[in-house]
């Protein structure tokens, strides 16, 4: 795919275990895109408290939600076309992220929900080995997880199909929203 004329940046959202590193890696390889995983600009206190089994609260994240959208912002100056994989449990997060485009003339800025079941997250994340995520805070996600109403304009997709079809179905979604 051609990079588009304006710079899109594109949020590959949902719970831990939804397939937001393996979806983007593989968008990423097609689309020559930078990428960023949006966990890796957690703070060292955010990941110690997950990994002993603690949810994060909204300060908890607050710092990182801000990290994020300053790199979005910076790809967008840059006029790079970028993906970033991130929760964005709450309307509130996910209005952080949209205000590090807003009036920008042209931003193009793109959720993917990737959903599934409680019972294919859970496997997935048990099955999972070199996360600092424990499959326990799982409930805690979905219990935190507001789903987008119709106004956010997020497109969801089921994760249950193999990973390539997932990939193709949210490169479907990026054409459709270039």
């Amino acid at each position: 795919m051609a990079i588009p004329e304006r710079p899109q940046i594109v949020v590959l959202m949902g719970v831990s275990g939804s397939g937001k590193s393996t979806v983007a890696g593989m968008l990423v390889s097609s689309l020559g895109w930078d990428l960023l995983e949006g966990d890796d600009l957690h703070p060292p206190a955010n990941i110690a408290k997950m990994a002993a089994g603690h949810a994060l609260t909204d300060a908890d994240r607050e710092s990182w939600l801000a990290a994020i959208a300053a790199w979005m912002s910076e790809e967008y100056t840059a006029g790079r076309s970028a993906i970033v994989t991130c929760s964005a449990l709450k309307r509130s997060y996910r209005d952080v992220l949209r205000r590090s485009l807003a009036g920008r003339p042209g931003a193009v800025l793109t959720f993917l929900h990737l959903t599934g079941s409680r019972e294919e997250l859970q496997r997935r994340l048990t099955a999972r080995m070199d996360h600092f995520m424990p499959p326990d805070l799982l409930d805690s996600q979905l219990g935190t997880l507001e789903p987008p109403g119709p106004d956010e304009h997020i497109v969801s997709i089921e994760i249950g199909p193999p990973p390539h079809e997932v990939a193709a179905a949210a490169l479907a979604a990026i054409r459709a929203h270039s």
